[in-house]
């Protein structure tokens, strides 16, 4: 049985049924008709006797309500294999355990300031080699090197929305014989699925939309490469990073709801958006659902929305921090992808690590805002950013 994306965030299509009408998934496995995924808050598991095995040995390896969550992660990217893990940072520091001292890696110079500090300061003192780029602009192919292993990119971007093209970009890697990494946090599989139009690896902070209320951390890996799945599923074990029991129930119940919350975040980003155009003291706004933004035209063919990410600018450095001061519904909090709408000053919070220098040339100005839109009514978000302009 196929399902479509909005059923694959609550069933799995293995646990179908099967033509004979039975259970497609393993013996035992319906526990006792619980319709929650039950936790399993063990650290490890007894076993029947002499070499036999439940299957689950000690939960650092692998744990049955991690492996749901996994399974169901999995699917709606498309992958074979998917890995949950403690946070999004945990995620991407495994993935960079797949290279070794004096490989090169073109990286998006707009990324995550967490990504950019792992990057500079951890994987570079490791021997990793770095170049940065506008992924969505540059012209990559002429920085591969020979030592060149992989492209690493967000689309959009973090924070300033700039758009790769998934596809074209993973023909520029497939013909030098390099992986794709994309990071698809802000448009989570709802919108986005990488692995189709390319891609070789993906990665979330599964603590923004996958999970989606603000109350835990998680982030996965996601491929369908088997020799990548195999040194993955090796090293998720050995460095000990892998998701707790009760984290992945939540980011299990918090997925259930992901298709609506999407739908509602991107209907009032887009109106938040369209708003925030006719003010005076804001001088841009960038939000790949609107018309004039670079990349429009390619997230229409590579996504199934624009997300509810918005980052704008104000006329001053004061203004910018003023509605920081006089939101109230809307949260002054770092962090995404929540029910919650939240407003993020990047300068000093999400990409406070990152080098001036580079902050400025990436658009990151002192009087850039970014805009996490949630569900609330799309007229309160309006009216409290209405008066706290």
């Amino acid at each position: 049985m196929s399902f479509s994306i909005e059923t694959k965030c609550l069933h799995l299509e293995e646990d179908s049924q099967n033509n004979d009408g039975q259970p497609a998934c393993r013996e035992n496995c319906n526990h006792y008709g619980s319709i929650s995924f039950p936790i399993y808050q063990t650290a490890t598991y007894a076993h029947p006797g002499v070499g036999k095995s439940t299957g689950f040995d000690y939960s650092r390896l692998q744990n049955p309500t991690r492996e749901q969550l996994e399974k169901i992660v999995c699917q709606l990217e498309g992958g074979t294999d998917a890995f949950a893990l403690s946070s999004g940072m945990a995620a991407i520091t495994l993935l960079m355990e797949l290279f070794k001292p004096g490989d090169h890696l073109i990286v998006d110079s707009d990324l995550y300031g967490g990504t950019i500090r792992l990057f500079d300061n951890v994987s570079s003192k490791n021997g990793i080699q770095f170049t940065r780029a506008n992924c969505s602009g540059d012209d990559v192919e002429s920085i591969i090197t020979p030592a060149t292993k992989a492209i690493y990119v967000e689309t959009p971007t973090n924070p300033m929305m700039n758009v790769t093209d998934i596809a074209a970009m993973a023909k520029i890697a497939h013909a030098h014989k390099l992986l794709l990494i994309v990071d698809n946090t802000f448009m989570s599989p709802y919108f986005q699925n990488p692995l189709a139009l390319g891609a070789d690896v993906v990665v979330h902070s599964g603590t923004k939309f996958l999970a989606g209320h603000n109350d835990t951390l998680a982030g996965f890996i996601i491929t369908k490469n088997p020799e990548i799945n195999e040194k993955l599923r090796f090293l998720i074990k050995t460095t000990g990073s892998g998701l707790a029991p009760f984290d992945s129930w939540l980011v299990l119940r918090g997925i259930k709801t992901l298709g609506i919350r999407m739908e509602k975040a991107q209907s009032n980003a887009d109106k938040i958006a369209r708003w925030l155009k006719t003010q005076k003291v804001v001088t841009k706004v960038i939000y790949p659902g609107l018309e004039e933004h670079p990349g429009h035209k390619i997230m229409q063919r590579q996504s199934r929305g624009f997300g509810s990410m918005v980052t704008f600018r104000l006329s001053s450095t004061e203004k910018a921090l003023s509605i920081l001061e006089k939101v109230r519904l809307i949260k002054y909090a770092e962090s995404l992808g929540g029910v919650e709408t939240l407003i993020t000053y990047p300068t000093t919070q999400t990409h406070a690590d990152v080098p001036e220098e580079l902050r400025l040339k990436n658009g990151i100005t002192p009087e850039t805002l970014r805009l996490s839109v949630g569900i609330e009514n799309v007229e309160d978000l309006i009216a409290d950013l209405k008066q706290a302009l």
